[in-house]
C-alpha cells in the first residue's frame, strides 16, 4: 500500500514537473515573439485531451491607461468569426434544414442570375466567383461609406460582374459570408447574432463573447494597435504606434465582428470536439473537410475554417485580422489559441511552434514552419540553401507555392520585413519557375526593396508565362514599360 502511494506521488510530481516545463517553454516563446513583433499584449491557451492545460496572459491591454492583459481581457477576433459561421451552417445541415450542395437560390430571393447556381458550400470555401462587397466599404473604417445604406451597397454589388466562373478560382471574399448570414437569418427566422448566442456562446459557456466593433462599449476589451509610417498623407521619420479603428456593419458580422477571450475560445473548441455543438462525428468531419474546385482538386478552405493537409499532424485553423488565430490538430487531440492586440502580429506564424512544445513532430510536419525555424537560425539570405538541405534529409519536403506566397506577403505588407520577404519570394521562384504568379510577386518585392530594374524583368517574365496577367501588365505600364 505504501509502495502504491509512493508511486502515485512520484507520477503526480513528474506530471507537475512536465507541465511546469511546458509552461516555461510557452512563456519563453511568447516573450520572444512579443519582443520581435513588438506586440503590446497577448493571451494564449493550450487545450490537450479535452481540457485546458495552459492559460497565459502577458503584456499590456490598454497602453494609454497602463492596463495589463489578464485572462479576462477581451480581444477582437476579426475573421476567426467565420469558423463560428461554419458551425452555425453545419447545425442547420444536421437538422435537415440546409443542403450544402444546394444552390443558394433555394434559400435566397432576388439574386442576380449569375449568382443563382452558386452552392452553399462554394460560398463557405470562397470559390463562388462573386465580386467582393468589402471593396465597396469605407477604406478607413471598413464601415458603410457616408450616406450609403446597406440596401444601396447590395444593389451596387449585385450590378457588378462576376470575378470568375463559379467553382473555378479561389478568392477570399466577404460577400460569401454576408450571404451566409442572410441564409441563417431566414432559416432560423431570427438574426444570426441571436442564433450564435443561444446555439454556441451559451452552450460553450462563453460569457465574455459578443459581437461588436470600435463603436461599442465592451467590458474588458483591449483596443487594437497598428504601427504606421504615414499619417494624414505625411511620411513619418519613424514608425508610430496608433489605435486601429474598425467598424463591422451588422450585415457582415458573420465574416468578422466577434470579440472573445482565449479561454472562451478554448471552451468553444472543447464543446465542438465533445459533441455539444455538433451532434455527430460525421458533421465535424464535414466541417473540417476542404472543399473542391470544379475539377475535383481541393481548395484551401473547409466550412468556415482553413484546411492545412499534412502527411501527419494535419491542422484546421482560423485566423483574423493578422492578430488572432486558433489551430486544432484533430489527430493529436491538441488545440492552440493565441490572441494579440496588434495588427500585423500574425500569430498564425508561431502557433505550430507552440504546438511543438507538446509534440515535437508537429512543427516539422509543416514545411513552412520547419523552414521558418531554420531560417531564424541561419538567416533568410540562406533560404535556398536551407531548403536544399531540408530536402536532402526528406526528399518529400516541399513547401506549397501559396503557403510561401502568403508568408512572404505577410512580411512585406504587414510585418515590416521587406528584405526577408524578398528572399522567400525568390525561393518560390526557385521552386516554381513556371508559375506566372511567383514572378509577379517577386517583382513587387524587388520594387519594395528599391530595385526597379529587377521588378521590371520579373513582371515581364510573369506576363510571358501568363499573357492574361492584368496586374503585371498594369505594373509595367506604371513603370513606363511598353
Amino acid at each position: 500500500m505504501r509502495l502504491l502511494l509512493f508511486l502515485l506521488i512520484l507520477v503526480s510530481w513528474q506530471t507537475a514537473a512536465v507541465a511546469q516545463s511546458e509552461t516555461a517553454a510557452v512563456e519563453s516563446l511568447l516573450n520572444r515573439e512579443m519582443r520581435e513583433r513588438r506586440i503590446p499584449g497577448v493571451q494564449a491557451v493550450v487545450v490537450k485531451n479535452g481540457r485546458i492545460v495552459l492559460s497565459v496572459a502577458s503584456g499590456t491591454a490598454d497602453i494609454q491607461n497602463s492596463v495589463a492583459v489578464t485572462k479576462q481581457t477581451v480581444f477582437p477576433i476579426y475573421s476567426c468569426t467565420k469558423a463560428f459561421t461554419g458551425v452555425a451552417i453545419m447545425q442547420l445541415v444536421e437538422e435537415g434544414k440546409l443542403d450544402l450542395s444546394a444552390p443558394i437560390s433555394r434559400y435566397l430571393d432576388d439574386l442576380p442570375e449569375p449568382w443563382r447556381p452558386i452552392t452553399v458550400k462554394q460560398l463557405l470555401t470562397h470559390v463562388s466567383g462573386l465580386p467582393n462587397i468589402f471593396r465597396l466599404l469605407d477604406p478607413i473604417t471598413y464601415g458603410l461609406p457616408a450616406g450609403v445604406t446597406e440596401e444601396d451597397l447590395w444593389k451596387k454589388i449585385k450590378s457588378q460582374p462576376m470575378v470568375s466562373a463559379v467553382g473555378e478560382r479561389f478568392s477570399y471574399n466577404q460577400t460569401n459570408y454576408a450571404l451566409l448570414g442572410k441564409i441563417i437569418d431566414k432559416l432560423r427566422a431570427k438574426p444570426f447574432a441571436e442564433v450564435f448566442k443561444t446555439d454556441q456562446f451559451q452552450v460553450a459557456g462563453m460569457k465574455s463573447t459578443s459581437f461588436g466593433d470600435s463603436r461599442d462599449v465592451i467590458s474588458h476589451k483591449t483596443p487594437t494597435y497598428r504601427y504606421v509610417n504615414r499619417i494624414d498623407g505625411e511620411n513619418l521619420t519613424n514608425e508610430r504606434l496608433t489605435i486601429d479603428y474598425a467598424e463591422f456593419p451588422p450585415f457582415r458580422r458573420t465574416a468578422s465582428g466577434m470579440n472573445s477571450s482565449a479561454q472562451n475560445l478554448a471552451r468553444w473548441i472543447i464543446a465542438l470536439q465533445q459533441g455539444q455543438l455538433l451532434k455527430t462525428k460525421s458533421a465535424l468531419d464535414t466541417l473540417w473537410r476542404a472543399g473542391t474546385f470544379n475539377d475535383g482538386s481541393a481548395t484551401s478552405w473547409a466550412i468556415g475554417w482553413m484546411a492545412k493537409p499534412r502527411p501527419k499532424h494535419r491542422a484546421v485553423i482560423a485566423t483574423g485580422g493578422s492578430r488572432a488565430a486558433f489551430f486544432v490538430y484533430p489527430e493529436d487531440d491538441l488545440a492552440i489559441v493565441v490572441l494579440t492586440n496588434l495588427a500585423g502580429a500574425f500569430p498564425e506564424e508561431f502557433v505550430d511552434e507552440i504546438a511543438g512544445i507538446y509534440n515535437a513532430e508537429i512543427p516539422l510536419s509543416d514545411p513552412v514552419t520547419a523552414l521558418r525555424m531554420e531560417l531564424r537560425k541561419r538567416g533568410y539570405e540562406q533560404a535556398i540553401e536551407v531548403l536544399k538541405k531540408l530536402k536532402q534529409k526528406n526528399p518529400a519536403f516541399q513547401p506549397r507555392e501559396n503557403d510561401l506566397n502568403d508568408w512572404a506577403y505577410r512580411m512585406l505588407n504587414g510585418g515590416g520585413k521587406p528584405k526577408e520577404a524578398l528572399e522567400i519570394f525568390k525561393l518560390n521562384v526557385f521552386l516554381y519557375p513556371t508559375s506566372a504568379n511567383v514572378y509577379d510577386s517577386v517583382a513587387e518585392a524587388y520594387e519594395a526593396n528599391g530595385n526597379r530594374d529587377l521588378a521590371i524583368v520579373n513582371y515581364k517574365r510573369s506576363l510571358e508565362l501568363d499573357p492574361k496577367n492584368a496586374n503585371a501588365a498594369q505594373q509595367l505600364k506604371r513603370l513606363g514599360q511598353p
